[in-house]
């Protein structure tokens, strides 16, 4: 009798284990699946959806792994404020030392302005503020902001969306902004006026790289216009008397076509699309949505990682925009 006994505890305490491995199962996967596991991704073009806005941020050059403590450091200072990610390079083919982003605090929106309180508090912590004008057509997604594993599903499945959408529509999209809203991850491409969404650091280290290349371009012009400048001359030494001047001539003017082509060259460049778009579609040939007033709208879808077989490109800008050009 009491073997019986003993035996049906056994059986008992093995049930009551099952069933609490079962329910932290489903809870695990409740859990996931409400942080947007199986939310749809809605890719559109369209308004965006916030206007101009004035932040607190603090720019970094490294592994956009880093930003969680930037991300910290802002909601520490005020956590009712709504969250900023800016990052202006691919991290698939850039390597992650060299990566550029800028982390911080939505400080007001809109014809709104940011207290003095607000703005001494966060530049006591070391943040700069800096204002961004309201995008006028933006590439966009949303997902679910409703648990810390919200964050990460929706950088490793909505970046491959934007990523496809872009590239299948070759449009200039860039930077990727990340904008934490209440309960949604709103992410944003604007398609025109990049250059106003560039911080002045980041500026600074595109002014700089455009002077390096620059320099090295010239270096190896005039390595490659001095020996054509020497075989040319070889060669109208060695020409009869009637060819000498027309042997000068040419001497002379060969180095110029290059020169000439390098510097139409450049020009092409400063006007080139980002990498991410081969031909560069503007964003009035997109399938907006059209409202009554005849301007479009997102179509802000609930539901929002890069595909195996993409091309990825080095960064998602490719040269410097027109706004930086007229700053130098």
């Amino acid at each position: 009798m009491e073997h019986q006994v003993s035996i049906m505890s056994d059986w008992v305490l093995l049930g009551l284990i099952v069933a609490l491995v079962t329910l932290l199962l489903l809870t695990v996967f409740g859990f996931v699946v409400y942080s947007g596991l199986f939310t749809e991704v809605v890719v559109s073009a369209g308004s965006p959806p916030v206007g101009s806005i004035t932040l607190a941020y603090k720019f970094r050059v490294g592994p956009y792994g880093e930003s969680g403590q930037l991300f910290t450091d802002g909601c520490s200072i005020s956590s009712k404020l709504c969250s900023i990610g800016v990052y202006y390079d691919n991290p698939h083919t850039v390597s992650p030392e060299k990566c550029r982003f800028a982390i911080g605090r939505i400080l007001s929106e809109g014809d709104a302005k940011p207290s003095e309180e607000q703005i001494k508090r966060f530049q006591k912590y070391g943040f700069k503020i800096f204002s961004f004008p309201a995008p006028s057509h933006v590439v966009m997604a949303t997902f679910p902001f409703t648990t810390p594993l919200s964050i990460h599903l929706a950088v490793n499945r909505v970046h491959p969306a934007l990523d496809t959408y872009i590239k299948e529509r070759k449009l200039c999209a860039h930077p990727r902004i990340e904008i934490y809203k209440e309960d949604r991850i709103y992410f944003v491409c604007p398609l025109a006026r990049q250059g106003d969404f560039y911080v002045p650091e980041m500026k600074e280290l595109e002014r700089r790289s455009r002077a390096a290349a620059a320099e090295t371009e010239d270096a190896q012009t005039d390595i490659t216009g001095a020996d054509t400048m020497s075989e040319t001359s070889s060669i109208s030494m060695e020409a009869t008397p009637d060819s000498r001047d027309t042997s000068v001539a040419t001497s002379i003017l060969l180095p110029f076509p290059a020169s000439r082509g390098r510097e139409e060259a450049d020009n092409r460049s400063e006007h080139s699309y980002s990498e991410s778009g081969a031909s560069g579609s503007s964003f009035e040939e997109l399938d907006l949505e059209v409202t009554g007033d005849g301007e479009g709208t997102p179509s802000l879808l609930p539901g929002v990682g890069y595909a195996g077989n993409q091309e990825v490109t080095e960064k998602w800008t490719k040269e410097p925009i027109a706004a930086e050009r007229g700053e130098e």
